[in-house]
């Protein structure tokens, strides 16, 4: 092992969650390796510096079966730079770091561990942008280095069954660009965890034993999609036409189920208020609903869970300055505050708000009360948990924690907040939330992540296709159950959601553990699910499919549950091939089913690749074996295919029948 010390300072500038960032390094060295000494349950690892009194121990141990590195030496006085390197194998594949979205196989990159609002469209290129927009090049993309991540996690997986998990919150970067080695830098003294296995089912379920296993979504979850609609009709401006008082969200409930969608939940953002800005249609960040939007909801929601539909909502860790809550959080101090001592105000879009110090014990609890009042008593099923990314670096806490180390850990501790509200309710298993926000401790807390919020367009960095990829280095970091919004969010420029898009997109996601739609931050430019009858039949035929596997999701997410085993999952997790290791528009769910989703803007075929093994093709019953193989794909027959040997496949087959 190589080991470089330094000191260095620290320069980010955060704008709407998009951090730049900017070091300078001093008095940089190479250390030099002097002794191994054996002690008590492993091995000392001493180095030496330039000077000869200079003594750097490193403690290497087993436990559990597990290899831990760690720096025991004392805190050299400015020392706060460590960089170690390995060497590796040059051919193998390197999976996972959390969320990754134009990469898969990670072997020639740098990636930085920070939480930030992923591919904030301030970061980029107009040129770039312009050419998504008029889709003259869907393919064009950001260098690796220009992206950030809402999940960012020290952790990776090596296609030579072994995982590194490095036990670090202060910002590091993991350094893949040299073939020969591995370099890890951090700006805390380094912990690192590794172990191997003989698959990847193994090595998951050794990295979930470590970083946390999620619990069973509630049953209800399987019978239906969740449709985002919301109670205010549209006047092709994005600006507020008047409320009906629930009236929009009983016409779409009936008009879906007169159709024939089976549908199971309502997902209602605007629950709390609306405000219409620059950017959308956005909510108003008020915990508690709003009685003229939605008068007598809780009511409301009883009405529609007798008729088999769940309320799901939306909270996040801002309050609006304009409201109520904020006032009573601004009397009582329970707000993030900045260097004068005045709430911290962000910018988040175009507008500020405040955000609450889950420092404070008092605060964290208040907030949670919110949850548990707010949302769990007037009986929602689930709710989207947002954000997380954005603490600042300058903030001054309540505890006195620095907010540079604490910043990754805020997705983590927001999402325990949600957590804790629903267990103390007694609703684990019946109400859930999903997060987009993560590093380390959100495996442990957090009951579903989804992919955050793509663009509404066939981009191969941020739209449709950018789902596959992050959900597979989720599920490599050790999350395994995601899930994406059916038609993607973000609406910029002249970017719209056209039908196609949203019928591909819901294709895909019928072969996920949840089937979710948004309606987007612009919602009368872009295409919902109701809109004409060729929609509604659609949505027809994805929520048979997503409800016919029911039994066969219930038992992948039951193999997460006990051993890690992610439900959507990479080619190579069961195939030994160097094909398999490079995929990243196709995955596997569970063992036994194949999806390569169509993610071209006008495609009616798509190549697959199919591992070495006999696969029935699930719409036309055409059997293949291994190989590249040219499928054709009209609208409503996506490529997916049924491994033959498959103790379901009778099951699996017959979910299209009758379609």
């Amino acid at each position: 092992m190589e080991v470089a010390i330094a000191s260095g300072e620290n320069q980010f500038t955060m704008s709407r969650g998009s951090f730049k960032y900017k070091q300078k390094i001093h008095n940089k060295q190479t250390l030099t390796q002097k002794s191994v000494e054996k002690v008590e349950g492993g091995y000392l690892l001493v180095y030496g510096g330039k000077s000869a009194n200079e003594r750097y121990v490193f403690k290497v141990e087993e436990k559990e079966g597990r290899l831990r590195l760690s720096y025991e030496g004392e805190n050299k006085p400015g020392v706060n730079r460590y960089w170690l390197s390995f060497k590796t194998n040059p051919k193998e594949h390197i999976y996972g770091c959390g969320e990754t979205y134009s990469e898969f196989d990670l072997k020639g990159q740098n990636v930085r561990i920070w939480v930030a609002e992923h591919q904030n469209t301030s970061r980029i290129s107009t040129k770039i942008i312009k050419e998504k927009l008029f889709g003259k090049h869907p393919e064009k993309r950001l260098p690796f280095e220009k992206y950030e991540s809402y999940y960012a996690q020290p952790t990776f997986v090596s296609s030579d069954k072994y995982y590194v998990h490095c036990d670090i919150n202060a910002y590091s970067e993991f350094d893949f660009t040299d073939l020969e080695k591995i370099t890890l830098y951090f700006q805390e003294p380094p912990v690192v965890i590794t172990e191997s296995g003989d698959s990847f089912t193994q090595i998951s379920e050794k990295l979930s034993s470590l970083l946390g296993r999620p619990v069973a979504l509630p049953e209800w979850v399987y019978e239906g999609g969740i449709f985002a609609m919301q109670d205010w009709t549209f006047d092709g401006k994005n600006t507020k036409e008047g409320f009906d008082g629930c009236g929009n969200i009983d016409r779409k409930i009936a008009k879906a189920k007169e159709a024939g969608v089976k549908i199971n939940g309502v997902w209602c953002q605007d629950w709390c208020g609306c405000r219409c800005t620059q950017f959308g249609y956005q909510v108003m960040w008020n915990w508690q609903y709003d009685e003229k939007q939605y008068p007598n909801l809780p009511e409301k929601i009883k009405e529609w869970d007798a008729q088999g539909v769940k309320f799901l909502g939306y909270i996040n860790p801002f309050i609006a300055l304009e409201k109520n809550i904020y006032q009573e959080a601004k009397e009582k101090g329970y707000c993030v505050k900045d260097s004068e001592g005045k709430d911290y105000l962000v910018t988040i879009t175009t507008f500020p708000a405040a955000m609450v110090d889950f420092t404070n014990p008092e605060a964290y609890e208040w907030y949670k009360n919110l949850i548990k009042e707010n949302m769990i008593g007037i009986g929602m099923g689930g709710w989207m948990a947002d954000f997380g990314e954005y603490l600042p670096i300058d903030a001054v806490l309540y505890s006195g924690e620095d907010p540079k180390v604490l910043h990754n850990q805020w997705p983590a501790i927001w999402a325990k907040l949600n957590r804790e509200a629903i267990e103390e309710c007694g609703k684990l298993g019946e109400v859930f939330f999903f997060t987009r926000a993560g590093h380390t401790e959100t495996i442990k807390y957090s009951t579903l992540m989804w992919t955050g919020d793509q663009h509404v367009d066939w981009s191969v960095d941020d739209g449709l296709a950018s789902v596959i990829p992050a959900t597979l280095s989720l599920a490599m970091s050790g999350y395994g159950i995601t899930h994406s919004d059916v038609g993607g969010y973000t609406t910029i420029m002249h970017m719209t959601r056209s039908k196609e898009l949203l019928m591909r997109w819901a294709e895909m996601n019928a072969f996920s553990p949840v089937f979710r739609s948004h309606e987007g931050n612009q919602p009368s430019r872009d295409v919902q699910f109701d809109d004409d009858a060729e929609l509604l039949a659609h949505m027809k035929l994805c929520t048979k499919l997503y409800t016919g596997l029911r039994p066969y999701l219930k038992k992948v997410v039951q193999q997460t549950i006990d051993a890690g085993t992610p439900v959507m999952r990479p080619l190579f997790y069961h195939y030994d091939e160097e094909a398999a290791y490079i995929e990243k528009t196709e995955y596997l769910l569970g063992r036994d089913v194949l999806v390569a989703p169509v993610y071209v803007e006008g495609a009616t075929a798509r190549e697959c690749y199919l591992p070495d093994d006999t696969w029935v093709h699930l719409f036309t019953g055409k059997e293949y074996k291994g190989g590249k193989v040219s499928v054709e794909a009209p609208m409503g027959q996506p490529p997916v295919f049924i491994r033959k040997d498959s103790e379901d496949f009778d099951m699996l087959r017959g979910i299209v029948e009758d379609k």
